[in-house]
């Protein structure tokens, strides 16, 4: 079986924006509404902080996790929301009433209703793009190389990226062809304590986090 999720090295992002501004230029995500969110977590008071200025922070993304045991199919009445054999959920806009039960069912808050359409929309991992071997949109466009793209089935240390200094083509409309690099020879000196997710209320989250010598708060613990 395939799970594909992405992975990302929260040490590794700089908060540049560019995957939620990939994102919504690829998809034609309407203005005010966002498939992918960065949000700064932080600053806070380090755990042995001796002053008010031993703080830290990072940023995280956060969008569809596209979990195991989505509660957004389990509440959908059309059969528009869906789990595909890739582990990717997506959405039937032929088959979505509007009726927004799975926008209040994800834990994440990261669906919307496409108020022109009437269907609600989220992350699709860009299933166009993988299906023809490609990365997500947000990988590719990772300034810092922090996202990476994969099957969990392998193992997180296969997941891939753009490799660092690469010059080949990155448009929205071509399909990334040029070299890649693997987590596990990019990201250096993380253990399992280190990889995290976000909060799992019996719908088993996909995506990963790492995160180095800094206070986790996303709540999985």
């Amino acid at each position: 079986m395939v799970k594909y999720a992405i992975v990302t090295d929260l040490n590794r992002c700089v908060g540049c924006l560019a995957c939620m501004v990939s994102c919504k230029v690829a998809n034609s995500v309407p203005v005010g509404n966002y498939w992918n969110k960065v949000l700064r977590i932080g600053p806070t008071l380090k755990k042995d902080a001796k002053s008010a200025h031993d703080v830290e922070m990072y940023y995280l993304t956060v969008q569809c996790q596209h979990c195991d045991r989505p509660e957004c199919v389990k509440v959908c009445p059309t059969g528009a929301s869906h789990k595909r054999e890739d582990g990717t959920v997506q959405i039937d806009k032929s088959k979505c009433i509007g009726c927004q039960f799975c926008v209040m069912a994800c834990p994440y808050n990261v669906r919307y209703l496409n108020k022109d359409e009437g269907v609600v929309e989220k992350c699709t991992l860009c299933e166009q793009i993988i299906a023809q071997g490609g990365l997500p949109q947000c990988v590719i466009q990772c300034g810092g190389r922090a996202r990476f793209f994969g099957d969990l089935e392998k193992g997180i240390e296969t997941f891939e990226a753009p490799a660092v200094g690469d010059k080949t083509d990155r448009g929205y409309d071509t399909l990334y062809t040029g070299n890649r690099i693997s987590l596990k020879d990019l990201v250096k000196g993380y253990t399992a304590e280190d990889i995290h997710q976000l909060p799992d209320v019996g719908n088993v989250p996909s995506f990963c986090y790492i995160l180095r010598n800094r206070t986790w708060q996303g709540g999985d613990k």
